[in-house]
């Protein structure tokens, strides 16, 4: 599996990541990248997804019902709540820009067709995680408090310049609830200053799976299984986006028995 996608190009529908063209069961991402007056449209079929405004303003319509102008932060690292809005399975949306706009399409398999909802700014706060060089910031936009989805986890990670994220290094890849799920994930990586890189390690503890690699703006990582660590280096902000789904919509995950001791220095309590 080429686990490192690279955009394809800078405008239009720059990742196209489908269970079929990664190779696994559950989670889908695209990334439109939006000129003002640029309008794209998908069905849902039996996906559910998540429209997550990263940065830009677009009118968003789902399922014959209008929702207006969403979106606010015109620069992801403002680091302000996104505008996000969840569409069921057999559904259908539509995206306008009304500025310069990238929209994700978060997606996993739906079968309820649950309501459609707006998810953020509202309710969504940036969160501190980790301590020390380990310091993130997270935006949880549908984890598993939130009961909305079928499948979806999405969420949004700050990690400032000299950090580790996704650390230390764990995994969820058996399906053995509650000790652990199986989540397919994607990581769709930014850098401030854009010309930045960052650097995420994809590894199995048997050794079968180890590739590190410099990721760079706009690229996406797929993590099949496996620990999954990303660094920033210093003088470059790094931001992702994760989508994880799998046969249950539980995070369960267990750290490299090798690193488990930074966690437990750090969490003497747990």
């Amino acid at each position: 599996m080429e686990l490192l996608r690279k955009a394809k190009g800078t405008t239009g529908k720059v990742h196209d990541i489908t269970p079929e063209s990664a190779g696994w069961g559950y989670v889908g991402f695209g990334l439109y990248r939006l000129s003002p007056g640029e309008t794209v449209a998908e069905v849902t079929d039996d996906r559910e997804v998540i429209l997550v405004l990263v940065e830009g303003k677009a009118r968003i319509g789902a399922g014959g019902v209008d929702h207006g102008e969403m979106g606010a932060r015109m620069d992801v690292f403002e680091k302000t709540p996104p505008h996000c809005l969840y569409v069921p399975n057999g559904s259908d949306w539509t995206a306008t820009a009304t500025t310069t706009c990238t929209l994700a399409v978060c997606s996993a398999p739906g079968t309820s067709g649950r309501p459609m909802r707006r998810i953020g700014p509202e309710g969504i706060t940036l969160t501190p995680r980790g301590q020390g060089a380990n310091t993130r910031y997270i935006n949880n936009i549908a984890m598993e408090a939130q009961d909305w989805c079928d499948s979806l986890l999405v969420t949004e990670v700050f990690t400032p310049q000299g950090n580790w994220s996704s650390y230390p290094p764990h995994r969820h890849d058996e399906d053995d609830f509650p000790r652990m799920t199986y989540l397919e994930e994607t990581y769709y990586h930014r850098l401030n200053p854009a010309q930045g890189y960052g650097l995420q390690r994809v590894y199995t503890e048997d050794g079968s799976l180890d590739e590190t690699m410099a990721v760079k703006n706009h690229d996406v990582v797929l993590v099949p299984k496996g620990h999954h660590p990303c660094g920033a280096p210093y003088g470059y902000e790094m931001y992702y986006l994760n989508v994880m789904a799998g046969p249950i919509r539980k995070w369960r995950f267990q750290n490299d028995p090798d690193h488990d001791w930074i966690f437990k220095r750090d969490n003497p309590a747990a």
